[in-house]
């Protein structure tokens, strides 16, 4: 990881589409900070395509996409994207799994959340469960009391010794049936509502990011960034961005937004000259 502020400015310059994960990036201490939602709109003013990439569930994310400066939203770490086209008033909801199959994976999730219960006191099914389609998220330290590492490492072998894939974020661990992850549906609304080439144009998009479950993203793309949070979970990570903000949170965000919009804002002033 290198520091945001090396970033060279041609390279900075060159980003047309900025991404974020929701919690403890766009986030701080559970709060969405004026600074990361100005940042937001800063962003699309200046020409951005803005997207939030989230674990957060897809009632969130039909409000998000309606009202929040964005071009869309992944959520449930890849299972869903929701876009909003405000001229047609219209909603565009797609799905990695059909309805019949999000339906039966619902009874096996309240079978695992009631083994994990069970084996690991303190953790408690997310306050957010109810506006989920497709995944169980297990809260490790959003609405309960931290807990240890070791507890969060055995609610993630729980959720693997029943089949299921699981990811660790910033406050929870999210669990799934399902080959897909951030990076996949990600991929997918880009070529749907981005009209954006992932493959081709990976070098020119940003993705900002904080925790374990941002990896996939972190590791495909060479401009990602994470916020100086992320630097909690060094070493426990599978990838990590390819430049660090010097702050936390929203904060870190809005210092990756301000260098984006300047560097843009000078290519095009020495362009126009």
């Amino acid at each position: 990881m290198r520091p945001l502020d090396a970033m060279p400015a041609e390279t900075a310059a060159s980003i047309h589409t900025v991404m974020a994960d929701i919690d403890d990036t766009l986030t701080t201490d559970g709060r969405l900070p004026s600074n990361a939602y100005t940042a937001l709109e800063k962003l699309k003013a200046a020409g951005f395509r803005v997207a939030a990439i989230t674990g957060r569930p897809a009632g969130w994310c039909d409000m998000i996409a309606r009202f929040w400066p964005v071009d869309g939203v992944v959520g449930e770490n890849g299972a869903l994207y929701y876009a909003y086209d405000r001229d047609a008033r219209k909603m565009s909801r797609v799905f990695a799994a059909s309805d019949a199959i999000r339906r039966d994976n619902q009874i096996r999730y309240a079978q695992i959340a009631e083994r994990i219960l069970s084996e690991v006191p303190g953790a408690a099914v997310s306050a957010d469960q109810p506006f989920r389609e497709a995944d169980l998220a297990i809260d490790f330290c959003e609405d309960v009391p931290p807990l240890d590492r070791e507890d969060v490492d055995r609610i993630k072998a729980i959720f693997e010794e029943e089949g299921a894939v699981a990811k660790v974020s910033s406050i929870h661990v999210n669990g799934w049936y399902g080959s897909y992850d951030k990076l996949t549906m990600t991929r997918r609304f880009a070529a749907d509502v981005l009209a954006v080439d992932l493959e081709a144009e990976k070098d020119r998009i940003v993705f900002c990011g904080d925790s374990p479950n941002d990896a996939p993203m972190f590791g495909y793309f060479p401009n990602a960034c994470g916020v100086a949070n992320v630097l909690d979970f060094q070493g426990r990570i599978e990838a990590e961005p390819g430049w660090i903000a010097s702050e936390r949170g929203g904060d870190g965000f809005a210092e990756i937004a301000e260098v984006l919009i300047a560097a843009k804002n000078l290519s095009d002033r020495r362009t126009s000259a």
